[in-house]
């Protein structure tokens, strides 16, 4: 599955989606990044989220992050 794809599932099926599943694709969408403030940036969200004891707290800290994701697919 490209990650185009799984970036459409997520925006599509958020509720559905583990935080695990989110961050792993955060990951991915970072490399295209040309900014390393902005790199650095995010690596200590997704270090802060990781840092939760649950879920629920995980996954809404995720969704503060979902525009990184339409960044990405609006820029294809």
């Amino acid at each position: 599955m490209s990650l185009e794809i799984k970036i459409n599932h997520i925006m599509n099926n958020f509720d559905d989606v583990s935080s695990e599943e989110f961050l792993e694709i955060l990951d991915k969408i970072m490399l295209e990044f040309k900014s390393d403030l902005t790199i650095e940036y995010l690596k200590g969200k997704v270090q802060k989220i990781l840092e939760l004891s649950t879920e629920s707290e995980k996954k809404k800290q995720c969704k503060l992050l979902l525009p990184y994701c339409d960044w990405y697919l609006q820029g294809l």
